[in-house]
Protein backbone atom coordinates (compact mmCIF):
# COMPACT_ATOMS: atom_id res chain seq x y z
CA UNK A 1 0.00 0.00 0.00
CA UNK A 2 1.01 3.13 -0.93
CA UNK A 3 1.73 5.76 1.95
CA UNK A 4 1.04 9.38 1.35
CA UNK A 5 4.11 11.93 2.85
CA UNK A 6 2.60 15.02 3.96
CA UNK A 7 3.36 17.29 6.77
CA UNK A 8 2.36 20.72 8.13
CA UNK A 9 4.33 23.76 6.94
CA UNK A 10 8.10 23.38 9.21
CA UNK A 11 7.65 25.86 12.23
CA UNK A 12 9.83 26.97 14.79
CA UNK A 13 8.19 25.93 18.01
CA UNK A 14 9.10 23.01 19.43
CA UNK A 15 5.68 21.37 19.33
CA UNK A 16 5.19 21.78 15.47
CA UNK A 17 8.65 20.22 14.96
CA UNK A 18 7.66 17.33 17.36
CA UNK A 19 4.41 17.03 15.07
CA UNK A 20 5.95 16.93 12.47
CA UNK A 21 8.54 14.16 12.77
CA UNK A 22 6.17 12.03 15.05
CA UNK A 23 3.09 11.51 12.91
CA UNK A 24 2.20 10.19 9.97
CA UNK A 25 -1.21 11.42 10.39
CA UNK A 26 -2.00 15.23 9.37
CA UNK A 27 0.41 15.65 6.90
CA UNK A 28 -1.10 17.65 4.61
CA UNK A 29 1.30 19.52 2.30
CA UNK A 30 4.03 18.07 -0.20
CA UNK A 31 7.10 17.95 1.88
CA UNK A 32 9.31 15.03 2.28
CA UNK A 33 10.88 14.02 5.79
CA UNK A 34 12.91 10.91 6.21
CA UNK A 35 12.36 9.03 9.12
CA UNK A 36 14.66 6.23 10.42
CA UNK A 37 15.58 5.29 14.23
CA UNK A 38 18.76 4.79 15.91
CA UNK A 39 18.65 2.02 18.93
CA UNK A 40 21.94 2.99 19.98
CA UNK A 41 21.09 6.00 20.30
CA UNK A 42 23.17 9.19 19.56
CA UNK A 43 25.80 10.34 21.82
CA UNK A 44 27.11 13.97 20.31
CA UNK A 45 26.74 15.49 17.14
CA UNK A 46 30.46 17.27 16.93
CA UNK A 47 32.38 15.59 14.51
CA UNK A 48 35.35 15.80 16.75
CA UNK A 49 33.91 12.49 18.70
CA UNK A 50 32.33 10.93 15.21
CA UNK A 51 33.09 7.07 16.93
CA UNK A 52 29.87 4.82 16.09
CA UNK A 53 27.60 4.28 13.12
CA UNK A 54 24.73 6.39 14.86
CA UNK A 55 27.02 9.11 15.22
CA UNK A 56 28.66 8.63 11.78
CA UNK A 57 25.40 8.83 10.35
CA UNK A 58 24.17 11.73 12.09
CA UNK A 59 27.82 13.75 11.06
CA UNK A 60 27.21 12.76 7.61
CA UNK A 61 24.41 14.61 7.24
CA UNK A 62 25.35 17.80 9.02
CA UNK A 63 29.31 18.08 7.75
CA UNK A 64 32.23 17.60 4.53
CA UNK A 65 35.38 17.67 4.72
CA UNK A 66 37.65 17.91 1.78
CA UNK A 67 37.30 14.68 0.13
CA UNK A 68 34.04 12.00 -0.07
CA UNK A 69 34.00 8.25 -1.19
CA UNK A 70 31.06 7.67 -3.61
CA UNK A 71 28.99 4.30 -3.12
CA UNK A 72 32.03 2.70 -5.18
CA UNK A 73 34.34 3.09 -2.68
CA UNK A 74 36.66 6.02 -5.27
CA UNK A 75 38.12 9.07 -3.26
CA UNK A 76 35.88 12.17 -5.06
CA UNK A 77 35.97 15.90 -4.09
CA UNK A 78 33.75 17.31 -1.71
CA UNK A 79 34.93 20.75 -0.31
CA UNK A 80 38.16 20.31 -2.02
CA UNK A 81 37.40 20.46 -5.69
CA UNK A 82 41.03 19.22 -6.82
CA UNK A 83 43.99 18.08 -5.34
CA UNK A 84 47.70 17.25 -5.94
CA UNK A 85 50.21 14.86 -4.35
CA UNK A 86 53.72 15.77 -4.61
CA UNK A 87 55.97 13.07 -5.51
CA UNK A 88 57.64 11.91 -2.42
CA UNK A 89 54.25 11.21 -1.37
CA UNK A 90 54.53 13.74 1.39
CA UNK A 91 52.73 16.76 0.68
CA UNK A 92 48.85 17.02 -0.15
CA UNK A 93 47.77 19.81 -1.51
CA UNK A 94 44.03 21.33 -1.91
CA UNK A 95 41.93 23.81 -3.67
CA UNK A 96 39.16 24.57 -2.09
CA UNK A 97 35.73 25.39 -3.70
CA UNK A 98 34.88 29.60 -2.75
CA UNK A 99 31.12 28.53 -2.54
CA UNK A 100 30.61 26.75 0.33
CA UNK A 101 29.07 28.00 3.36
CA UNK A 102 28.57 27.22 7.05
CA UNK A 103 24.65 26.60 8.15
CA UNK A 104 22.88 29.89 9.21
CA UNK A 105 21.22 28.65 12.27
CA UNK A 106 18.94 30.47 14.82
CA UNK A 107 20.92 30.14 17.75
CA UNK A 108 24.12 31.47 16.00
CA UNK A 109 22.87 33.39 12.84
CA UNK A 110 25.72 34.96 10.80
CA UNK A 111 25.78 38.36 9.83
CA UNK A 112 26.01 37.38 6.45
CA UNK A 113 27.16 34.35 4.28
CA UNK A 114 29.75 32.45 6.15
CA UNK A 115 31.82 30.87 3.60
CA UNK A 116 34.41 28.09 4.37
CA UNK A 117 38.06 28.88 4.07
CA UNK A 118 41.51 27.20 4.16
CA UNK A 119 41.94 28.24 7.76
CA UNK A 120 38.88 26.65 9.00
CA UNK A 121 40.43 23.59 8.33
CA UNK A 122 43.84 24.54 10.06
CA UNK A 123 41.52 25.08 12.72
CA UNK A 124 39.60 22.11 12.51
CA UNK A 125 42.03 19.88 12.06
CA UNK A 126 44.62 21.41 15.02
CA UNK A 127 40.89 21.11 17.59
CA UNK A 128 41.04 17.55 16.43
CA UNK A 129 44.52 16.98 18.01
CA UNK A 130 44.02 19.05 21.05
CA UNK A 131 44.46 17.24 23.83
CA UNK A 132 41.86 19.60 25.91
CA UNK A 133 39.27 18.32 23.32
CA UNK A 134 40.77 14.66 23.49
CA UNK A 135 39.04 12.99 20.40
CA UNK A 136 38.77 9.77 19.73
CA UNK A 137 40.18 10.22 16.19
CA UNK A 138 43.51 11.75 16.87
CA UNK A 139 45.38 8.82 15.23
CA UNK A 140 44.19 10.12 11.64
CA UNK A 141 46.95 13.09 11.90
CA UNK A 142 49.28 10.90 13.59
CA UNK A 143 51.47 10.77 10.67
CA UNK A 144 51.28 14.71 9.95
CA UNK A 145 54.80 16.52 9.56
CA UNK A 146 55.78 18.56 12.88
CA UNK A 147 57.28 22.13 12.44
CA UNK A 148 60.22 23.35 15.16
CA UNK A 149 57.36 25.00 17.01
CA UNK A 150 55.83 21.16 17.76
CA UNK A 151 52.75 22.27 16.08
CA UNK A 152 50.88 20.15 12.86
CA UNK A 153 51.98 21.14 9.24
CA UNK A 154 48.48 22.31 8.36
CA UNK A 155 49.17 25.24 6.31
CA UNK A 156 46.46 27.93 4.90
CA UNK A 157 48.51 29.08 1.53
CA UNK A 158 45.66 31.34 0.97
CA UNK A 159 42.15 31.34 1.34
CA UNK A 160 41.21 28.69 -1.44
CA UNK A 161 44.80 26.40 -0.67
CA UNK A 162 45.13 24.25 2.08
CA UNK A 163 48.28 21.83 2.63
CA UNK A 164 49.27 19.29 4.45
CA UNK A 165 52.41 17.88 5.34
CA UNK A 166 53.54 14.06 6.60
CA UNK A 167 56.15 13.40 7.93
CA UNK A 168 56.69 10.32 5.51
CA UNK A 169 54.97 8.78 2.40
CA UNK A 170 51.40 6.95 3.71
CA UNK A 171 49.20 6.28 0.48
CA UNK A 172 45.92 5.83 2.58
CA UNK A 173 46.43 9.15 3.95
CA UNK A 174 43.59 10.72 1.30
CA UNK A 175 41.08 8.09 2.23
CA UNK A 176 41.48 8.51 5.91
CA UNK A 177 40.88 12.20 4.61
CA UNK A 178 37.39 10.79 4.43
CA UNK A 179 36.31 10.15 8.01
CA UNK A 180 34.07 12.66 9.38
CA UNK A 181 36.56 13.29 11.86
CA UNK A 182 38.23 15.62 9.37
CA UNK A 183 34.86 17.74 8.61
CA UNK A 184 35.36 21.44 8.91
CA UNK A 185 33.76 23.82 11.86
CA UNK A 186 33.44 27.25 12.58
CA UNK A 187 36.26 28.14 15.01
CA UNK A 188 33.33 31.28 16.00
CA UNK A 189 30.68 28.61 16.78
CA UNK A 190 32.92 26.23 18.89
CA UNK A 191 34.34 28.94 20.82
CA UNK A 192 30.75 30.40 22.12
CA UNK A 193 29.18 26.74 22.93
CA UNK A 194 32.66 25.23 24.26
CA UNK A 195 31.60 21.38 25.43
CA UNK A 196 27.84 22.79 24.44
CA UNK A 197 28.65 22.13 20.51
CA UNK A 198 27.80 18.80 20.46
CA UNK A 199 24.02 19.68 20.62
CA UNK A 200 24.47 23.30 19.13
CA UNK A 201 25.99 22.05 15.39
CA UNK A 202 27.19 24.24 12.86
CA UNK A 203 28.13 22.29 9.75
CA UNK A 204 28.17 22.46 6.03
CA UNK A 205 26.46 19.26 5.08
CA UNK A 206 22.90 18.73 3.09
CA UNK A 207 20.89 19.01 6.73
CA UNK A 208 21.41 21.93 9.23
CA UNK A 209 20.01 20.75 12.74
CA UNK A 210 16.64 22.33 13.75
CA UNK A 211 15.81 19.67 17.21
CA UNK A 212 17.08 17.34 19.42
CA UNK A 213 15.34 15.99 22.51
CA UNK A 214 17.93 13.34 23.58
CA UNK A 215 16.33 9.37 24.06
CA UNK A 216 13.58 11.19 21.65
CA UNK A 217 13.66 12.86 18.06
CA UNK A 218 16.73 14.43 16.50
CA UNK A 219 14.89 16.50 13.42
CA UNK A 220 17.54 17.63 10.47
CA UNK A 221 15.89 20.10 7.74
CA UNK A 222 17.47 21.01 4.84
CA UNK A 223 20.21 22.98 3.74
CA UNK A 224 18.87 25.82 1.34
CA UNK A 225 22.55 26.97 0.63
CA UNK A 226 23.88 23.26 0.38
CA UNK A 227 26.92 23.48 -2.82
CA UNK A 228 26.46 20.15 -4.39
CA UNK A 229 23.76 20.48 -7.59
CA UNK A 230 22.47 16.95 -9.22
CA UNK A 231 23.40 15.75 -12.59
CA UNK A 232 20.63 18.16 -14.08
CA UNK A 233 22.10 21.41 -11.56
CA UNK A 234 19.31 20.60 -9.57
CA UNK A 235 19.53 21.71 -5.72
CA UNK A 236 20.35 19.03 -3.58
CA UNK A 237 19.38 17.60 -0.95
CA UNK A 238 15.80 17.11 -2.36
CA UNK A 239 14.24 16.03 1.07
CA UNK A 240 12.80 18.41 3.50
CA UNK A 241 13.74 17.12 6.95
CA UNK A 242 15.75 14.32 8.57
CA UNK A 243 13.87 13.00 11.58
CA UNK A 244 15.56 10.06 13.89
CA UNK A 245 13.53 8.31 16.73
CA UNK A 246 15.32 6.58 19.60
CA UNK A 247 13.57 3.38 19.71
CA UNK A 248 15.41 0.78 21.87
CA UNK A 249 13.07 -2.34 21.28
CA UNK A 250 14.14 -3.91 17.73
CA UNK A 251 11.17 -6.02 17.47
CA UNK A 252 8.99 -2.31 17.95
CA UNK A 253 11.24 -1.02 15.58
CA UNK A 254 10.57 -3.32 13.15
CA UNK A 255 6.69 -2.84 13.82
CA UNK A 256 6.99 0.80 13.26
CA UNK A 257 8.58 0.00 9.68
CA UNK A 258 6.02 -2.16 8.81
CA UNK A 259 3.35 0.44 9.81
CA UNK A 260 5.48 2.51 7.50
CA UNK A 261 6.45 5.26 10.51
CA UNK A 262 9.79 4.40 9.45
CA UNK A 263 11.63 4.41 5.90
CA UNK A 264 14.39 2.68 6.50
CA UNK A 265 15.87 -0.03 8.36
CA UNK A 266 19.85 -1.33 8.42
CA UNK A 267 20.78 -4.80 9.28
CA UNK A 268 19.30 -7.83 10.11
CA UNK A 269 18.00 -8.33 13.71
CA UNK A 270 17.07 -11.95 15.10
CA UNK A 271 13.51 -10.78 15.79
CA UNK A 272 12.26 -9.95 11.98
CA UNK A 273 15.62 -12.32 10.10
CA UNK A 274 12.90 -15.06 9.06
CA UNK A 275 10.09 -12.81 8.44
CA UNK A 276 12.01 -10.45 6.03
CA UNK A 277 13.92 -12.81 4.04
CA UNK A 278 14.47 -16.06 2.75
CA UNK A 279 17.07 -18.53 3.76
CA UNK A 280 18.99 -17.67 0.93
CA UNK A 281 19.15 -14.13 1.66
CA UNK A 282 16.21 -13.00 -0.68
CA UNK A 283 13.13 -11.31 0.30
CA UNK A 284 10.28 -12.64 1.32
CA UNK A 285 7.93 -12.30 -1.40
CA UNK A 286 5.22 -11.51 0.65
CA UNK A 287 6.44 -8.05 0.98
CA UNK A 288 8.05 -7.69 -2.68
CA UNK A 289 5.27 -4.77 -3.35
CA UNK A 290 6.23 -3.04 -0.31
CA UNK A 291 9.53 -3.00 0.33
CA UNK A 292 12.88 -2.36 -1.26
CA UNK A 293 16.03 -5.04 -0.49
CA UNK A 294 19.27 -3.53 -1.47
CA UNK A 295 22.53 -5.84 -0.22
CA UNK A 296 26.46 -5.71 -0.92
CA UNK A 297 29.25 -6.17 0.12
CA UNK A 298 30.35 -4.58 4.01
CA UNK A 299 33.97 -3.60 4.80
CA UNK A 300 34.20 -5.86 7.85
CA UNK A 301 35.48 -9.53 8.40
CA UNK A 302 34.32 -11.68 11.58
CA UNK A 303 36.93 -13.99 12.47
CA UNK A 304 38.68 -16.29 14.99
CA UNK A 305 42.11 -15.18 16.42
CA UNK A 306 45.30 -17.52 17.16
CA UNK A 307 46.91 -15.97 19.58
CA UNK A 308 50.79 -16.79 18.84
CA UNK A 309 52.69 -15.46 21.17
CA UNK A 310 55.04 -18.41 23.23
CA UNK A 311 54.33 -18.20 26.96
CA UNK A 312 55.54 -21.82 27.57
CA UNK A 313 52.34 -23.76 28.45
CA UNK A 314 52.64 -26.42 25.52
CA UNK A 315 49.71 -24.49 23.48
CA UNK A 316 49.06 -26.76 20.72
CA UNK A 317 48.04 -23.67 18.94
CA UNK A 318 50.98 -23.08 18.42
CA UNK A 319 51.45 -25.52 15.64
CA UNK A 320 50.55 -24.40 12.35
CA UNK A 321 48.89 -27.33 11.22
CA UNK A 322 46.35 -27.54 14.62
CA UNK A 323 45.17 -24.42 13.13
CA UNK A 324 45.21 -24.98 9.80
CA UNK A 325 43.27 -28.29 10.49
CA UNK A 326 40.83 -25.90 12.64
CA UNK A 327 40.09 -24.13 9.31
CA UNK A 328 39.44 -26.87 7.32
CA UNK A 329 36.90 -28.19 9.50
CA UNK A 330 33.85 -26.50 8.92
CA UNK A 331 31.53 -25.96 6.33
CA UNK A 332 31.42 -22.06 5.86
CA UNK A 333 28.62 -22.44 3.00
CA UNK A 334 26.46 -24.33 5.31
CA UNK A 335 27.08 -21.91 8.15
CA UNK A 336 26.23 -18.57 6.53
CA UNK A 337 22.89 -20.23 4.70
CA UNK A 338 21.40 -21.71 8.12
CA UNK A 339 22.83 -19.13 10.92
CA UNK A 340 23.04 -15.83 8.88
CA UNK A 341 20.13 -16.51 5.84
CA UNK A 342 23.31 -15.79 3.75
CA UNK A 343 23.86 -12.37 5.15
CA UNK A 344 27.34 -12.67 4.58
CA UNK A 345 29.79 -14.33 2.56
CA UNK A 346 31.65 -17.24 3.39
CA UNK A 347 35.59 -16.31 4.24
CA UNK A 348 37.19 -19.00 2.03
CA UNK A 349 39.70 -16.48 0.44
CA UNK A 350 41.79 -13.99 3.01
CA UNK A 351 41.69 -11.59 5.56
CA UNK A 352 40.87 -8.42 3.47
CA UNK A 353 37.30 -8.54 2.86
CA UNK A 354 35.24 -8.29 -0.48
CA UNK A 355 34.10 -4.78 -1.68
CA UNK A 356 38.26 -3.49 -1.06
CA UNK A 357 40.34 -3.17 -4.36
CA UNK A 358 42.51 -6.13 -2.84
CA UNK A 359 40.21 -8.74 -2.73
CA UNK A 360 41.20 -10.91 -4.91
CA UNK A 361 40.08 -15.07 -4.58
CA UNK A 362 41.70 -16.04 -7.38
CA UNK A 363 45.11 -15.45 -5.57
CA UNK A 364 44.39 -15.63 -2.28
CA UNK A 365 43.66 -19.15 -1.39
CA UNK A 366 41.61 -19.22 2.05
CA UNK A 367 40.31 -22.56 3.39
CA UNK A 368 36.93 -24.32 2.36
CA UNK A 369 35.59 -27.36 4.09
CA UNK A 370 37.54 -30.35 4.11
CA UNK A 371 37.56 -32.69 7.07
CA UNK A 372 39.72 -35.40 5.13
CA UNK A 373 42.28 -32.74 5.16
CA UNK A 374 41.77 -31.34 8.39
CA UNK A 375 42.04 -34.81 9.69
CA UNK A 376 45.12 -35.58 7.90
CA UNK A 377 46.76 -32.46 9.24
CA UNK A 378 45.87 -33.07 12.78
CA UNK A 379 47.50 -36.36 12.31
CA UNK A 380 50.71 -35.06 10.79
CA UNK A 381 50.82 -32.56 14.39
CA UNK A 382 50.54 -35.28 16.32
CA UNK A 383 47.07 -35.80 17.09
CA UNK A 384 45.36 -38.60 15.14
CA UNK A 385 41.99 -38.13 15.21
CA UNK A 386 42.04 -35.85 17.65
CA UNK A 387 43.85 -38.35 20.64
CA UNK A 388 46.02 -36.27 22.89
CA UNK A 389 44.76 -33.28 21.91
CA UNK A 390 43.48 -31.32 25.17
CA UNK A 391 40.11 -29.18 24.68
CA UNK A 392 40.80 -25.64 22.73
CA UNK A 393 38.68 -22.94 24.48
CA UNK A 394 37.77 -20.17 22.44
CA UNK A 395 36.26 -16.75 24.51
CA UNK A 396 33.49 -15.47 22.28
CA UNK A 397 30.68 -13.23 23.23
CA UNK A 398 26.80 -14.05 23.75
CA UNK A 399 26.14 -12.85 20.54
CA UNK A 400 28.22 -15.27 18.51
CA UNK A 401 27.80 -18.24 20.49
CA UNK A 402 25.09 -19.91 17.84
CA UNK A 403 28.13 -19.87 15.39
CA UNK A 404 30.83 -21.17 17.45
CA UNK A 405 28.41 -23.78 18.71
CA UNK A 406 28.06 -24.87 15.09
CA UNK A 407 31.95 -24.87 14.40
CA UNK A 408 31.93 -26.66 17.94
CA UNK A 409 30.08 -29.37 16.37
CA UNK A 410 31.92 -29.70 13.08
CA UNK A 411 35.31 -29.76 14.66
CA UNK A 412 33.89 -32.57 17.36
CA UNK A 413 33.79 -34.67 13.86
CA UNK A 414 37.32 -34.89 13.43
CA UNK A 415 38.50 -35.44 17.07
CA UNK A 416 38.55 -31.53 18.30
CA UNK A 417 37.09 -30.82 21.76
CA UNK A 418 35.97 -27.15 21.18
CA UNK A 419 34.67 -25.17 24.46
CA UNK A 420 32.90 -22.11 24.35
CA UNK A 421 33.60 -19.84 27.31
CA UNK A 422 30.96 -16.95 26.50
CA UNK A 423 32.54 -13.57 27.51
CA UNK A 424 31.21 -9.89 28.26
CA UNK A 425 32.39 -7.72 24.93
CA UNK A 426 34.75 -5.26 26.53
CA UNK A 427 36.10 -7.78 28.85
CA UNK A 428 36.99 -9.61 26.04
CA UNK A 429 38.83 -6.64 24.12
CA UNK A 430 40.48 -6.09 27.38
CA UNK A 431 42.10 -9.76 27.79
CA UNK A 432 42.78 -9.63 24.06
CA UNK A 433 44.78 -6.67 24.22
CA UNK A 434 46.11 -8.30 26.95
CA UNK A 435 47.60 -11.37 25.20
CA UNK A 436 45.42 -13.68 27.75
CA UNK A 437 43.45 -15.28 25.04
CA UNK A 438 44.96 -18.12 23.34
CA UNK A 439 41.68 -18.44 20.65
CA UNK A 440 38.78 -15.73 20.43
CA UNK A 441 36.49 -14.09 18.30
CA UNK A 442 37.15 -11.15 16.56
CA UNK A 443 35.94 -8.45 14.22
CA UNK A 444 37.31 -5.48 11.94
CA UNK A 445 35.34 -3.12 10.14
CA UNK A 446 37.54 -0.92 8.02
CA UNK A 447 38.77 2.78 9.08
CA UNK A 448 39.46 3.76 5.90
CA UNK A 449 39.05 2.57 2.36
CA UNK A 450 42.36 0.92 1.71
CA UNK A 451 43.63 -2.65 2.78
CA UNK A 452 46.59 -1.56 4.94
CA UNK A 453 43.86 -0.88 7.37
CA UNK A 454 43.49 -4.98 7.64
CA UNK A 455 46.93 -6.03 7.40
CA UNK A 456 48.08 -3.42 9.98
CA UNK A 457 46.37 -5.90 12.45
CA UNK A 458 49.56 -8.20 11.80
CA UNK A 459 52.08 -6.05 11.49
CA UNK A 460 55.10 -7.03 14.17
CA UNK A 461 55.46 -3.17 15.07
CA UNK A 462 51.81 -2.87 15.95
CA UNK A 463 52.00 -5.30 18.39
CA UNK A 464 50.09 -4.44 21.79
CA UNK A 465 49.87 -2.63 24.13
CA UNK A 466 50.09 0.71 21.42
CA UNK A 467 49.37 -1.37 18.45
CA UNK A 468 46.20 -3.74 16.93
CA UNK A 469 47.91 -6.82 16.39
CA UNK A 470 45.97 -8.90 18.79
CA UNK A 471 47.41 -12.70 17.73
CA UNK A 472 51.23 -11.46 18.09
CA UNK A 473 51.38 -12.20 14.78
CA UNK A 474 55.63 -11.91 13.70
CA UNK A 475 56.66 -12.75 10.29
CA UNK A 476 59.49 -11.07 8.95
CA UNK A 477 58.75 -11.56 4.80
CA UNK A 478 55.30 -10.11 5.51
CA UNK A 479 56.79 -7.03 7.61
CA UNK A 480 59.07 -6.24 4.55
CA UNK A 481 55.69 -6.54 2.17
CA UNK A 482 54.29 -3.95 4.44
CA UNK A 483 56.71 -1.43 4.71
CA UNK A 484 57.32 -2.02 1.28
CA UNK A 485 53.66 -1.43 0.35
CA UNK A 486 53.32 2.08 2.39
CA UNK A 487 56.22 3.43 0.38
CA UNK A 488 54.24 2.77 -2.92
CA UNK A 489 52.11 5.26 -4.32
CA UNK A 490 51.24 3.24 -7.24
CA UNK A 491 47.86 1.66 -6.53
CA UNK A 492 47.65 -1.30 -8.62
CA UNK A 493 51.54 -1.89 -7.51
CA UNK A 494 50.68 -1.29 -3.86
CA UNK A 495 47.45 -3.62 -4.14
CA UNK A 496 49.81 -6.93 -5.41
CA UNK A 497 51.74 -6.12 -2.21
CA UNK A 498 48.99 -6.46 -0.20
CA UNK A 499 47.77 -9.70 -1.88
CA UNK A 500 50.54 -11.49 -1.16
CA UNK A 501 50.26 -10.54 1.99
CA UNK A 502 47.34 -11.85 2.86
CA UNK A 503 48.25 -15.28 1.03
CA UNK A 504 51.12 -15.61 3.41
CA UNK A 505 48.56 -14.96 6.23
CA UNK A 506 46.86 -17.57 5.17
CA UNK A 507 48.96 -20.03 4.86
CA UNK A 508 50.47 -19.06 9.00
CA UNK A 509 47.08 -19.10 9.65
CA UNK A 510 46.54 -17.10 12.16
CA UNK A 511 43.21 -16.80 12.01
CA UNK A 512 39.97 -18.43 11.16
CA UNK A 513 38.11 -15.83 8.54
CA UNK A 514 34.88 -17.03 9.39
CA UNK A 515 32.78 -14.83 6.94
CA UNK A 516 33.29 -11.24 5.19
CA UNK A 517 29.75 -8.77 6.12
CA UNK A 518 27.38 -7.86 3.65
CA UNK A 519 25.17 -4.51 4.36
CA UNK A 520 21.40 -5.24 4.10
CA UNK A 521 19.12 -2.34 3.76
CA UNK A 522 15.56 -2.46 3.89
CA UNK A 523 13.32 0.85 2.16
CA UNK A 524 9.54 1.59 1.66
CA UNK A 525 9.14 1.64 -2.00
CA UNK A 526 8.24 4.72 -2.09
CA UNK A 527 11.77 5.95 -0.98
CA UNK A 528 14.24 6.12 -4.55
CA UNK A 529 18.16 7.91 -4.39
CA UNK A 530 19.20 5.63 -1.32
CA UNK A 531 22.60 3.72 -2.59
CA UNK A 532 24.64 1.51 -0.92
CA UNK A 533 28.09 1.01 -0.25
CA UNK A 534 30.71 -0.90 1.51
CA UNK A 535 31.17 1.18 4.65
CA UNK A 536 27.48 1.35 5.04
CA UNK A 537 27.45 5.13 5.16
CA UNK A 538 23.51 6.63 5.24
CA UNK A 539 23.90 9.44 2.19
CA UNK A 540 20.68 10.65 1.95
CA UNK A 541 21.81 13.61 -0.25
CA UNK A 542 19.58 12.20 -3.21
CA UNK A 543 17.08 10.45 -1.76
CA UNK A 544 13.14 11.05 -2.44
CA UNK A 545 10.10 10.11 -0.73
CA UNK A 546 7.42 8.99 -3.99
CA UNK A 547 3.67 10.00 -3.50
Amino acid sequence: MKIVRTIRPLLLSVLALLCLSCSQKGRNDDKMIFHYNESAGIQTLDPAYSSGQSVIWACNHLYNGLVDLDDSMHIVPAIAKSWTISEDGRTYTFILRNDVSFHNTDFFPFKEKRLVKAQDFVYSFNRILDGEVASPGAWVFQKVQRKSDGSPCFEAVNDTVFRITLSEAFPPFLGILTMKYCSVVPKEVVDHYGKDFRNHPVGTGPFKFQLWQEGVKLVLRKNPDYFEKDEYGHSLPYLDAVAISFIVDKQSVFMEFMKGSIDFMSGVEACYKDALLTKDGKLNPEYKDNITLLTGPYLNTEYLGFMLKDKGDNNPLLNKKVRQAINYGFDRDKMMKFLRNNVGYAGTAGFIPRGMAAFNPNRVKGYDYNPEKAAALLAEAGYPHGKGLPPISVAVSANYADLCQYIQHELSQIGIDLRLDVTQGAQQREMMRSYQLPFFRGSWICDYPDAENYLALFYSKNLQPTGSNYTHYVNKTFDKLYEASQRCTDDEKRNDYYIRMDSLLMADAPVVVLYYDKVVRFTRKEVTGLGINPINMLDLTKVKIGR
